[in-house]
């Protein structure tokens, strides 16, 4: 199966600051790839790298034949990546409609979309006309999320997206990656926990002092928990 990205031998950071070093690692199409390791590890880095939030110094970030550290940030999520950051950044004072509507116009996509993405959170239609600051913790990221997937995109990139919810949230949005997959969305997934992705996860790769230390099979990983421990320190 053909990769669906590509980050190969990428130095990024901020300012004089290098957090990715020589970072490489490969998303393939309709997978659930986990970058796990400890806080600082460079796991939010590489996602910002990938979205040309943060400019890569050395190596590239491709998606198929396309070359994404060539282009400016704002062209990345018209070629098919969105990204739903840690701590959601929705625009408060506007309704779940106008979030919506504000994804969906990034990429041009009509009513067509708007109802599939719809499909995957109905609570998000119970709420349309609320202003998105009063959603609770778990709606918002449903809101965060759906925003993110009016781009039609085939690859998407979720910042610890369970982060304070409630477990009855976190359920849902698991099933949410797992609908996604069936779809075809490829999606790399930040966590802490690896309990949190051991059931929807493929592959898991480690990322220790801006590197990529190890991929390895989820299966591997339930065989071998002992590698957990050795990359976040956690049984």
């Amino acid at each position: 199966m053909a990769d669906a990205l590509a980050m190969d031998k990428v130095d990024a950071g901020y300012g004089g600051v290098q957090v990715l070093r020589g970072f490489s690692m490969d998303l393939r199409a309709g997978e659930v790839l986990c970058l796990l390791g400890r806080n600082g590890a460079g796991k939010t880095t590489a996602l910002k790298t990938i979205m040309g939030l943060v400019r890569p110094t050395a190596g590239t970030v491709r998606l198929g034949a396309v070359e994404l550290s060539a282009l400016p940030a704002h062209e990345v999520p018209k070629a098919g990546v969105a990204y739903v950051p840690q701590g959601r950044r929705l625009f408060a004072e506007l309704s779940v409609a106008e979030n919506v509507e504000i994804g969906l116009n990034a990429r041009k996509k009509g009513n067509d979309v708007r109802e599939s993405v719809l499909d995957l959170f109905p609570i998000l239609r119970e709420r349309w006309r609320q202003r998105s600051g009063t959603l609770s913790g778990g709606e918002q990221q449903m809101l965060a999320m759906a925003r993110a997937l009016c781009l039609e995109p085939s690859v998407l990139l979720l910042d610890e997206p369970t982060e304070g919810l409630m477990p009855s949230m976190i359920a849902r949005i698991r099933e949410t990656v797992a609908s996604l997959k069936a779809r075809g969305v490829s999606t790399i997934l930040v966590e802490q926990r690896v309990d949190a992705v051991l059931s929807v996860a493929d592959r898991v790769a480690f990322v220790e002092n801006g590197r990529n230390r190890e991929t390895v099979e989820v299966s591997r990983l339930r065989d071998e928990p002992g590698l957990v421990k050795r990359y976040v320190g956690v049984g």
